[in-house]
């Protein structure tokens, strides 16, 4: 019972109501205090409980909603020494919009080589994905890779040459061939590399299971390994792999599920926008 009440004392009574997540989309719930001996899972997915970025006083959890997901209530289960409480995610279905795109009949049928060299690409890349590095790179408010046009926003469903379904699973922005891309926040680059359906690429870990993504780019102008700075470079626009046009693909990968990144930038910057600031 003590451990109980004790939990009570500590979680804000905000998060007694249910939250309402879109699917595709990713939630921030945030901790006045927490035991330290309190984890967090979403369905069957770990959650890690992270600080702040700005209030030492506070406690933060990501929590990723799958784009398949069915609307309805999913809890957030909160176990602890003595006992659990359970944050309710309202999961609705979001204002997603259609679309049929014609690209060369290889990018929706591919032959067994490239079937094969697809398999390859997406386990890498899930591997990466599903990797948590403890350390956090990005102490800043994310930023967009560029300031243009959004051609495509995530979600959208798509229909390729009127046999393969699929949906958008990032945000399309217009860009010329050779327009500079920048990176959206601090990082370590674990992807660049010529890819098949998302062509030349660009991954950025920015630690605690966060992956920023930048696609079809025209040039890599960055190696893995390499320690990126917020506002970098990193490469430049471009169409290469499956697209109809150049254009920047950007994505957001979070404890190994895509969420819409714009969406994600305003969820994780309010926390910096939150917290008040000192007096010159």
């Amino acid at each position: 019972m003590k451990y109980f009440m004790a939990l009570l004392i500590c979680l804000p009574l905000t998060l007694f109501g249910a939250h309402n997540v879109v699917k595709g989309t990713a939630k921030v719930l945030t901790f006045s205090k927490i035991p330290v001996d309190a984890t967090l899972t979403f369905g069957k997915k770990s959650i890690p409980i992270l600080r702040h970025p700005v209030d030492a006083s506070k406690r933060i959890a990501f929590i990723p909603v799958n784009y398949r997901s069915k609307p309805g209530i999913k809890k957030v289960h909160i176990t602890y020494q003595g006992g659990e409480k359970t944050v309710d995610i309202n999961i609705t279905q979001g204002d997603y919009r259609s679309e049929t795109i014609t690209v060369a009949p290889s990018k929706v049928t591919p032959n067994k080589k490239q079937r094969e060299r697809t398999s390859r690409e997406y386990s890498e890349a899930m591997k990466i994905y599903g990797t948590f590095t403890p350390q956090r790179y990005w102490s800043h408010p994310f930023i967009t890779p560029m300031d243009s046009h959004i051609t495509s926003t995530f979600g959208t469903a798509r229909m390729y040459n009127k046999t393969l379904k699929s949906y958008h699973s990032g945000t399309d922005f217009r860009a010329p061939i050779g327009t500079p891309l920048h990176a959206t926040n601090d990082g370590v680059v674990v992807i660049a590399k010529d890819r098949y359906y998302a062509g030349n690429s660009v991954v950025i870990d920015h630690g605690e299971g966060l992956y920023s993504c930048y696609y079809h780019l025209s040039k890599i102008d960055v190696n893995k390994g390499d320690m990126i700075k917020q506002g970098e470079v990193i490469g430049l626009s471009g169409m290469s792999g499956r697209v109809t046009g150049p254009h920047l693909h950007y994505a957001i990968m979070l404890h190994g599920t895509q969420v819409d990144p714009l969406k994600f930038h305003h969820e994780v910057n309010r926390l910096f926008a939150d917290v008040p600031q000192a007096s010159p």
